[in-house]
């Protein structure tokens, strides 16, 4: 149940800039109606029959209702958490691959997330809190972070437009805060929170090249951890690479523990 409430959350959060969001009652389906990109475009949550006709018969319609929305099925699997229990297992038979499994992760200890928020600021180093902007400093910031998480994650300068939509509307958003961290005036790291429902769910937290080894990535994290729990949240999470050992490590250091098993990510061939 926590799974489902989680993923039923995160979702929420995506489907912020227009996206479409269905409770299909044993699935939650995430759609965006302009953009193809797999991410966007996703099944998950999954409580599907077990038996074997019945399974088929299920999953038939939902390959029919992806043909429906133009997208390639594409599932995200929750081991220990979707049923039937081999869920992976059948997915597999019926032609799906793991493009890449990720970790769900859940705050468990918050003290450094606490002593963060009240030690001091690294010389240099400054935080702004960006939320509920609008006209000429909505545009300024957006521009900044979109500038550190092209470098971070060494995005296509081609898929700037739609990033900086994304920003541009969560910054808007009454759910949302961006984080900037500027080391030596320079935009070098950012993070977004989303708090609502007493949840709060970390997302976008990188560090630009030239920045990385000051502990900034970690900094950021702890920070909008520590204000999601400021704000009442009795939950606070993120997601990740399973293969992103380097980030893993930050968010371990930060309080943060793997929940459940690593998930694949189902994508029809």
């Amino acid at each position: 149940a926590m799974m489902r409430r989680l993923l039923l959350h995160e979702a929420r959060v995506h489907a912020v800039p227009g996206r479409d969001l269905r409770d299909l009652g044993d699935s939650i389906l995430l759609h965006d109606r302009g953009e193809r990109e797999p991410f966007w475009n996703r099944l998950e949550g999954l409580r599907w029959p077990d038996e074997g006709g019945a399974f088929d018969k299920r999953l038939t319609e939902v390959l029919v209702l992806f043909a429906s929305i133009g997208r390639t099925p594409h599932i995200w699997a929750s081991p220990l958490h979707d049923s039937p229990v081999d869920l992976v297992r059948r997915l597999e038979a019926n032609g799906f691959r793991d493009m890449g499994p990720g970790n769900v992760m859940l705050l468990s200890d918050p003290e450094p997330a606490r002593s963060a928020a009240t030690a001091p600021i690294p010389d240099g180093v400054s935080i702004e809190r960006l939320a509920d902007l609008d006209g000429h400093g909505r545009d300024e910031a957006s521009r900044a972070i979109v500038d550190v998480l092209l470098d971070a994650f060494e995005v296509d300068p081609e898929r700037r437009s739609a990033i900086e939509a994304e920003t541009v509307a969560s910054l808007s958003h009454p759910w949302f805060t961006h984080y900037l961290v500027r080391a030596d005036r320079e935009p070098a790291a950012v993070a977004r929170r989303a708090t609502f429902e007493g949840l709060t769910y970390l997302s976008s937290i990188g560090t630009a090249g030239w920045a990385r080894g000051r502990g900034l990535g970690s900094l950021v994290t702890r920070l909008a951890a520590a204000d999601g729990l400021a704000d009442d949240s009795t939950s606070v999470y993120l997601g990740v690479f399973a293969d992103n050992r380097d980030a893993i490590g930050v968010y371990q250091r930060s309080g943060f523990v793997q929940l459940g098993r690593t998930c694949p990510d189902m994508f029809l061939w």
